[in-house]
């Protein structure tokens, strides 16, 4: 009896107390002194598969690596080219030797010496054929590296080669003390990386976050941040439902939160800020030309032709993205500007269908060939703008004659059971790409083994011509030249379907400060580093 009283007016207290609990409000606006501390949290809709991003290649752990290891030399706001670990960098006369000073006292998290040894070491792991890598082929291209004392680093190609600079801004330097001896393929270190930059892993939960500290051993200096948490949230609207829930500080939003749902909520604008930015992506229709009847080219434009595109931008993206017809940032001079999305025309689809043999013979809207009906399976993630495209495909495929279906699949199953064995029908997916308009990584015939990314198996001995004379072109006029004609051969055949490059929508909390805006070429995140939370608006953490 005594008990159960206790327990009821224990139960009492807690539900008043709970009942008093008053929401903190926060003053956003203001100056603010830049102060070091505080935790942010995102969200990521995949989790890394490991932190070694030559190995993973997925952006979720390229996002997450890109924090723990450094690079030779990166872009800057307006993306130019300027240090990391080498304080300069001299390429000779006949454009095929780069030579790279590192800077001194440079250090790994667990206080070894970082040198030029550690980078002629990452070279040799990513050219090596046992390492399974997508990245592999632009840094076979060096015939000779070398080492010549511990703060220089030398590369020597056979050919002059154009993006060479561009792919020492992306290789992540790995340490060689404790690699030497491991299975880069198979080791502990893709999970308990040993870095050198401004964070270090903290702690990582399978299925549910990952987090990072600031390294008080970073070669770059701490960063205004003391912790980085990422959440793994495959579902977007639940994402959405944390974020407003001030559970985490920001995310990339689609076009109706950012159109409408927050524009409509006072209490939403007066916490969150909204920033768009047309990145260097786009998403696409891909075929699996391995496949029957998607070797036919034929099958691949009545495909093009029977989609709408700006059915897709409108209803998908609410108009915030543009069309595309070739497969670089719309605007650069790499877009060539010539080219034009195919245009809805349902009728010279059914044609080209008809043309290839495909025919409703038994008038139930669905066409036939030997007998068998056209039907296939579109794959994709589990991301809502993919899903929804997906949708609106299937409607406009049906109109013609094709009964697709649709299977919406968690990210790494759909990497490692699907896209690397082959085993797909067709995909949508999205492109995110270099600076520099080389794709020979994507398009080439060569690159065409599991885990490289020509995994739809196109292949095309004048593309792969092009894309050879490309990067070893030093002319920008002449490599334009180049790059155009290799996309006007693929618009004509059509190997994926264009369908859009979306506005990357974010919305970040207003007790996040430090953000250029607007934002810069390089976009909102280059500086993150310098981003810092004021203690005023920090939110109470639970320590972990």
């Amino acid at each position: 009896m005594c008990r159960n009283y206790i327990i009821f007016l224990f139960a009492i207290l807690f539900l008043n107390a709970c009942g008093n609990k008053k929401e903190v409000l926060y003053n956003f606006e203001g100056q603010f002194e830049k102060e070091k501390g505080g935790m942010l949290t995102d969200a990521m809709s995949g989790e890394p598969s490991n932190l070694i991003s030559m190995i993973a290649g997925d952006s979720a752990s390229s996002a997450i690596s890109g924090n723990i290891f450094n690079k030779l030399i990166k872009y800057d706001k307006n993306l130019d080219l300027a240090s990391e670990i080498a304080e300069k960098w001299i390429i000779s006369n006949d454009q095929k030797t780069i030579t790279f000073f590192l800077k001194k006292n440079l250090k790994w998290e667990d206080g070894y010496d970082l040198s030029s040894e550690d980078v002629l070491f990452t070279w040799k792991l990513i050219t090596d054929d046992k390492t399974r890598t997508p990245y592999g082929s632009d840094y076979k291209l060096v015939e000779k590296a070398e080492a010549p004392d511990l703060y220089t680093f030398k590369v020597t190609y056979k050919k002059a080669y154009a993006p060479a600079l561009d792919t020492w801004a992306s290789l992540q330097i790995l340490p060689k003390h404790i690699l030497k001896d491991e299975d880069i393929n198979n080791t502990f270190f893709s999970r308990k990386p040993i870095g050198s930059s401004y964070y270090k892993l903290s702690r990582w939960m399978n299925g549910e976050k990952l987090t990072l500290e600031a390294s008080t051993s970073s070669v770059m200096g701490l960063p205004n941040i003391n912790k980085l948490t990422s959440r793994f949230i495959p579902d977007t609207s639940s994402q959405f439902l944390e974020l407003i829930a001030d559970n985490i500080d920001l995310m990339n939003i689609n076009p109706i939160q950012y159109a409408r749902v927050i524009p409509s909520r006072p209490d939403l604008e007066k916490k969150l800020a909204l920033y768009k930015e047309l990145g260097n992506s786009y998403t696409y229709l891909g075929f699996n030309l391995n496949h029957t009847p998607f070797n036919d080219i034929k099958i691949r434009q009545a495909i093009n032709y029977a989609i709408d595109k700006q059915e897709v931008i409108d209803g998908v993206l609410l108009g915030l993205g543009e069309p595309v017809a070739s497969p670089y940032k719309p605007g650069t001079r790499w877009s060539n500007k010539e080219l034009h999305p195919y245009p809805y025309n349902k009728d010279r689809a059914i044609q080209l269908l008809n043309e290839a043999g495909f025919i409703d013979t038994n008038h139930d809207g669905i066409l036939e060939k030997n007998g068998k009906s056209f039907t296939f399976e579109i794959l994709t993630n589990q991301n809502k703008q993919r899903e929804m495209t997906a949708v609106l495909i299937q409607r406009r495929l049906k109109d013609v004659g094709i009964d697709v279906k649709i299977r919406v699949i968690e990210w790494a199953s759909f990497v490692n059971q699907y896209i690397k064995t082959g085993d797909f029908d067709a995909v949508i997916l999205g492109w995110s790409l270099s600076l520099d308009p080389d794709q020979y990584n994507i398009w080439h015939s060569s690159q065409q083994k599991p885990g490289q990314f020509n995994f739809i198996g196109y292949t095309n001995k004048e593309v792969d011509n092009l894309l050879e004379q490309g990067r070893t072109e030093l002319n920008i006029d002449k490599r334009e030249k180049i790059y155009h004609t290799f996309s006007k051969i693929l618009l004509d055949e059509s190997p994926v379907i264009y369908l859009y490059a979306g506005y990357g929508l974010m919305a970040i909390s207003k007790r996040i400060k430090g953000i250029d805006s607007p934002a810069p070429p390089a976009g909102i995140a280059y500086n993150s580093y310098d981003w810092f939370i004021p203690s005023t608006l920090r939110r109470n953490e639970i320590t972990e």
